[in-house]
């Protein structure tokens, strides 16, 4: 057999490339006469959504020749598919392929431009996966939002008394983070050091349980004041100074 593939690549030209594959399809076959072929393929480290992805990209069939299996090219079709970080592929004769893969960290839903998209922890999207799908997910709102998710989102969630309120994070002129909460309220984060205002905020709702209360708006970004907009009581435009 082997010497039949080499005169059939001598005699066609590319002759290294031909004569690998000819060697490998022919080996491949012949130990799949002798019970080497696929029957089951185990997919590790994926959730179940990723697994079909996964499955496809790999484009592999019952009873196809085991050894006749190209494992690198397989590990980059799977390394293609979005959910996957990386991949590994074991062949364990008899009649079994693992693909043992790390998937990437769901981070957070990002709604821009009209569209939203599930992101990774690296800001990046993840185009299989359907954002109706991952309704736990923080939500983050606008340009940039995606870059910057990484640094904020640990540190609301630091704080679950305010993370259990947020509806959505919304970037603002890629500059800074306003926090939309679930009743209708707005909490305006500084461009910089968005931990010490948020262990502002902490403060005063440990003095003043403000988040039970509810207000319109509450302005950190100024880091010598935080200024409230209740509600219900005040002036229109009408600022309450609080020192904290």
């Amino acid at each position: 057999m082997l010497v039949i593939a080499l005169i059939a690549t001598l005699a066609t030209g590319d002759r290294a490339h031909k004569l690998s594959e000819s060697i490998n399809s022919g080996v491949g076959g012949q130990f799949a006469h002798l019970g080497f072929r696929l029957k089951a393929v185990h997919v590790q480290g994926a959730s179940a959504m990723a697994t079909a992805d996964i499955l496809a990209a790999a484009g592999v069939y019952k009873d196809q020749p085991l050894l006749g299996l190209d494992l690198e090219a397989l590990r980059q079709r799977i390394e293609a598919v979005g959910w996957v970080k990386e991949a590994r592929i074991v062949r364990l004769l008899p009649d079994t392929l693992v693909l043992a893969v790390v998937e990437r960290k769901q981070l957070a839903v990002w709604q821009h431009g009209g569209q939203s998209h599930v992101i990774d922890d690296h800001g990046r999207i993840i185009p299989e996966a359907r954002s109706d799908k991952f309704p736990t997910l923080p939500l983050i709102v606008g340009e940039g939002a995606n870059e910057y998710a990484a640094q904020i989102l640990p540190e609301v969630a630091a704080r679950p008394r305010l993370m259990e309120r947020i509806e959505a994070l919304v970037r603002v002129d890629n500059r800074r983070w306003d926090l939309r909460l679930k009743d209708g309220s707005l909490v305006q984060l500084p461009a910089v050091d968005e931990d010490g205002a948020l262990i502002k905020l902490e403060q005063l709702d440990q003095s003043q349980r403000i988040l039970e209360l509810g207000f319109e708006r509450i302005d950190l970004r100024d880091p010598s004041v935080v200024a409230v907009r209740p509600r219900d009581g005040a002036l229109p435009g009408q600022l309450v100074a609080n020192g904290v």
